[in-house]
Parts: structure tokens; C-alpha cells; sequence
């Protein structure tokens, strides 16, 4: 069975889990062949039966079009008041610190409607979101809002999870919105046999939207002896990077350079830091 257990974030709906296994897990490896090669951990090796990925993005499929590639036609308009519109002007307010062509909140009150319009027209602008149609990103915005107020998707996506852990795994590999599933679930179940939870691009630090909906509530510790939380500066999904100021001092935090494309998975896991993570967990299991 699996020693290593991946979960994905957002902006996998339209995916499958062999889809997501043939590009995480050359990246992964390529994580540890990075870090053996600039001398930070020793060498171990990472076959593909080794890793597990726990895929839920067909949660999200639009009833009806699971045949179709379609994104449904959402506009600003449809942003919900709450913390659908909470969680876009974080972003926007985020993304105005890190991209010089995002302009800043005025803090006018415009009501949610306007608020929102303005919100999608100023990332427009990002970098970030350079390729990224308002659909889309509305889309995005209603997946993550969906976990925390839908509680038939929370648990089947708490159930996927769950089903990919086994006697041998060792570290889970948590990307994103996936961060918060892995962190829940291993709250949840300390008789589990992990040791090692290396988080990548998280949100999990984000107040009130994030943090203060978290099941168990904020303040628990995930039964691991390690967490390696890993983020780029500019990737602003990661709101609050500094895990550690939120769950304390045992959490490492790295921040690393992804360049343009600060939240993509494959930099984020083919990084050396990410490597020494989960190499550190690979090779204490052997011991």
C-alpha cells in the first residue's frame, strides 16, 4: 500500500485521478531527485506504487454536463453574499500586495453586487489569473465556499481521503484547498500511522474563511511529529503563509521562488524543499 498519500486542490473538476497520478507523481520525484542533488537529504526512492492521490474535483461537475468540458456560465453577479464574497476580496486584497497590476481596495461599500463586479475586474489584471476566465474563477470561488458549507461534499470528500490511507503511510502531500481536507481528516483520526503532512500553497491560516470553519476548530495539532508548510510569497491563495503563527512553533514554514505561476502544483511539489519533506518521512519510516 501507498506510503505516500497526495489531495489535490481546486481546478481539478474536470480531471480523474490517473490524470492527476500521471503529473504529480513525476513531479514529486522530481522534488526528491532535486533535493538529493543539491546535498539536502540522502537519496531514497519514490516508486509510482509507492503514492496514492486521492482525487474528489468530479464532486464538483455540474449536474447534468459530466460528459462536457464546460465551466457553467457564471458571472460576478452570482457571487453569493458571505463567504463567497469574503473570500474574493481576500484574494483581491492579496493579490493587490503581491501584483504591482492589481490595484488595491478603496474600502468603499458598494454592496455585495458591485463589490463582487469590482473584485473580478481588478483580477482580471493579475498575473495570477492572467489565463483565467471570470467563469472560472467564480467557479473556483463557489468550489472552496461548497466544502465548508456543504456538508454532503465535505464528507465525501473526507471519505475519498480517508479510503487512501493505509498501515504504511508514512507523509500526505496536501495542495491547496486539499490542505484543508488532509488537516481535518488527520485531526480526525490520531490512531492513523502518518507521521509527516507537508503542505503546499495553503489557505489554512485565512481567518474567519478559512480558519474559523475548520472541523475540529482551529488549535488542534494533526497527529504528525512533522508539518512542512511550503509557499511562495506571491502565491496568494496562501494568504497567511506563516502557518506557524497560527498552530505553532513544530510547524516549518519554507518559502520558495514558483516564478509566474506561483499556486501551480507541479513547482510547488518539484522543489527541493518539498523533496527533503518527504524525503525526511520516507526515510525515518525505514529506520
Amino acid at each position: 500500500m501507498a506510503r505516500v498519500v497526495m489531495v489535490h486542490g481546486i481546478n481539478n473538476t474536470y480531471a480523474s485521478r490517473p490524470q492527476m497520478a500521471d503529473r504529480w507523481i513525476p513531479a514529486l520525484r522530481g522534488g526528491v531527485d532535486n533535493a538529493v542533488l543539491e546535498g539536502l537529504t540522502a537519496p531514497v526512492e519514490v516508486a509510482a506504487g509507492d503514492v496514492e492521490c486521492v482525487f474528489y474535483g468530479d464532486l464538483f461537475r455540474p449536474a447534468g454536463r459530466r460528459l462536457s468540458g464546460d465551466v457553467p456560465p457564471l458571472t460576478a453577479d452570482d457571487v453569493e453574499d458571505g463567504p463567497e464574497l469574503d473570500l474574493l476580496l481576500a484574494w483581491w486584497a492579496a493579490a493587490a500586495q503581491t501584483d504591482p497590476g492589481v490595484p488595491s481596495p478603496d474600502g468603499r461599500t458598494l454592496g455585495p453586487k458591485a463589490t463582487a463586479r469590482a473584485a473580478v475586474l481588478a483580477l482580471a489584471g493579475s498575473r495570477f489569473l492572467a489565463r483565467i476566465s471570470e467563469r472560472l474563477l467564480i467557479f473556483w470561488l463557489k468550489q472552496v465556499t461548497a466544502y465548508f458549507t456543504d456538508p454532503v461534499i465535505r464528507a465525501a470528500v473526507q471519505d475519498r481521503f480517508a479510503a487512501a490511507i493505509s498501515a504504511d503511510t508514512r507523509v500526505v502531500v496536501a495542495h491547496s484547498l486539499g490542505s484543508v481536507v488532509a488537516y481535518e481528516a488527520l485531526c480526525g483520526h490520531p490512531e492513523w500511522p502518518v507521521t509527516d503532512l507537508v503542505t503546499l500553497g495553503s489557505p489554512l491560516g485565512v481567518p474567519h474563511i478559512v480558519l474559523h470553519r475548520l472541523v475540529p476548530a482551529v488549535g488542534s495539532w494533526p497527529n504528525v511529529a512533522r508539518w512542512s508548510n511550503i509557499t511562495d510569497s506571491g502565491d496568494f491563495v496562501a494568504l497567511r503563509p506563516r502557518l506557524r503563527e497560527v498552530y505553532g512553533d513544530q510547524v516549518m514554514d519554507v518559502e520558495i521562488a514558483n516564478g509566474i505561476s506561483a499556486h501551480e502544483v507541479e513547482r510547488y511539489l518539484s522543489a527541493a524543499p518539498t523533496g527533503v519533506a518527504v524525503a525526511t518521512a520516507l526515510l525515518n519510516g525505514q529506520i
